[in-house]
């Protein structure tokens, strides 16, 4: 402990130094109370019990006062006057910006200055610009840091933490940014702007914002030349590291190709701290008059292009101290009503087109998905369509599904080849040569019995002569059910063929017996039944 107070004399620690370097890197000239309502933002609500507001001021901000001096003794801060209130101005030496460097993690040429003399005159310009910074920051406590606090001190930090919430940290900010016209980045030339602020904060949905804060002190003419200046230099173009021609801003700052939608320049938003004799109410309808050129878009449907033009906002430190950057307090150029940031830098109506545009094109190239997928299903389906094996002529949807229903696997349809044409003309010569057929049949027999059948389904021909067999020639030939037992003895002629061959069979055979009336003799003669012994030994 005595070698820690050997080397920083009152009691600093890391993290409140570290507080200093981030800060005073920043704004290069603050109080010890700007810097701790940035660095330790949980320390502005403990001390409430102090009997005064002087005496709770010096209380919380006891812990980066002690850090300011240790670091004045290493050399890497001094005190630089006071403000117009009294209090004590601080900024770094060239050996603290360098530390601070490390801290920010930017270069030492990026740095600025040390602003030594700037509290000369009671820097009533910075400290509306440190205070434009913590309007925009509104940081938040660290609650874990005020976990043994009282409850009424918890409750007012928690208030805090559940505020609108503020844009960026400290290291997103950038103070007195030379905009050169002419000459370049560390030796800018005549004719160019000093922003008071530059923000990037692309996490928050703001990749690059200028700020000027006026004390109300200028007039509009003076505002509007400034503006100019802005103009000329986001007209400026450098080559680039790749031998191309960019605008320069975008050589040392990221942002989109495009500002929400539109090839805009970036946005400028000017800050007015009522403290001089300019109404702002006076002098930003005059200004917005002598700037029309510079910020006025071009009426396209619904909505206005902003190509090659500043979005210029404007509000009051007041109004910002008091809603954040998420109130509605910022007018831009040419608008009838007050925004959030966000909206007020933006281009909302132009977004919402193309929102809609891209809905569109979205709906339209499913659509044109859809309806190819549906022409390829269609081709494939074509593809696979029968063609009738007779004519050629593809299937109709209709005959199609109908020759490919089957049974148990078993086609349906008893010519699935075949188109509904030559199905039926298949089928009518078919059916043709049956029907002529049993033009010539006998009609069915009523005493026929249900097991009879016919042996024969097309009319016989005599062998002999070759005629067709009558109905009844037809009939007495062919054995009739299952219980006939006649049976003529030359079925295979017909009935003249017949006779013929009985006459000639009577003439060569003159008294003799036919083998078939022998056949029939027997059949009417029954037998007779033997007795006896005898009749036995015959069996």
């Amino acid at each position: 402990m005595a070698g820690k107070r050997k080397t920083n004399p009152a009691g600093s620690t890391n993290s409140y130094r570290g507080d200093v370097l981030r800060v005073l890197g920043v704004l290069k000239v603050a109080t010890a109370d700007q810097i701790q309502r940035i660095g330790a933002p949980h320390l502005t609500f403990r001390h409430a019990d102090k009997p005064t507001p002087s005496k709770q001021k010096q209380a919380r901000t006891a812990s980066h006062t002690g850090a300011l001096s240790d670091m004045r003794k290493h050399g890497l801060s001094e005190n630089g006057g006071s403000t117009e209130t009294g209090d004590s101005l601080r900024n770094l030496t060239l050996k603290g910006l360098e530390a601070a460097s490390y801290e920010l993690r930017r270069p030492v040429t990026e740095m600025g200055s040390t602003a030594r003399g700037a509290g000369s005159s009671g820097a009533s310009h910075p400290m509306a610009v440190n205070e434009t910074v913590i309007a925009m920051l509104r940081p938040k406590p660290n609650m874990a840091r005020l976990a043994d606090d009282p409850p009424h001190v918890q409750a007012a930090a928690q208030a805090a933490v559940d505020g609108p919430d503020g844009i960026g940290t400290i290291a997103s900010y950038w103070t007195e940014v030379p905009l050169p016209a002419t000459g370049t980045w560390s030796a800018p030339g005549k004719g160019g702007a000093q922003a008071d602020l530059v923000l990037t904060a692309p996490q928050d949905q703001v990749p690059l914002l200028f700020i000027e804060v006026d004390n109300c002190h200028e007039t509009a003419e003076e505002l509007a030349a400034k503006l100019e200046k802005y103009a000329r230099f986001f007209r400026r173009k450098v080559k680039d590291t790749d031998g191309k021609e960019r605008p320069m801003w975008r050589t040392r700052w990221s942002a989109p190709a495009t500002w929400s939608g539109d090839a805009t320049y970036p946005p400028v938003l000017l800050v007015f701290n009522r403290i001089g004799e300019r109404n702002p109410n006076r002098t930003v309808p005059r200004l917005q008059e002598l700037t029309r050129h510079l910020w006025q878009g071009q009426r396209y449907e619904d909505h206005h292009i902003y190509d090659g033009k500043i979005p210029i906002i404007a509000t009051g430190l007041n109004q910002l101290r008091e809603h954040g950057p998420t109130g509605s307090v910022f007018f831009r150029f040419g608008r009838d009503h007050k925004e959030p940031l966000w909206q007020a830098i933006g281009n909302p109506r132009r977004e919402a087109a193309d929102a809609r545009a891209r809905e569109e094109t979205a709906r339209a190239q499913m659509q044109r998905a859809a309806q190819e997928q549906a022409a390829k299903q269609k081709a494939e389906r074509e593809a696979r369509r029968p063609v009738c094996a007779g004519c050629g002529a593809k299937f109709t949807d209709e005959r199609w599904e109908a020759a490919q229903a089957t049974d148990w696997g078993t086609p349906k349809d008893s010519h699935p080849h075949l188109c509904d044409g030559c199905k039926q003309k298949a089928s009518a010569a078919a059916v043709g040569p049956a029907a002529g057929t049993r033009e010539h049949q006998e009609p069915a027999r009523a005493d026929v019995g249900e097991h009879d059948f016919r042996r024969n389904t097309r009319r016989p021909v005599c062998t002999q002569c070759g005629a067709e067999f009558t109905d009844e020639r037809w009939r007495a030939t062919e054995r009739v059910g299952w219980g006939s037992t006649a049976q003529e003895p030359r079925p295979t002629l017909c009935e003249d063929c017949d006779q013929r061959h009985e006459i000639d069979w009577e003439e060569a055979w003159p008294g003799a017996i036919r083998r078939d009336q022998e056949q029939a003799q027997a059949q009417a003669v029954p037998e007779q039944k033997a007795t006896g012994w005898f009749s036995r030994l015959r069996r």
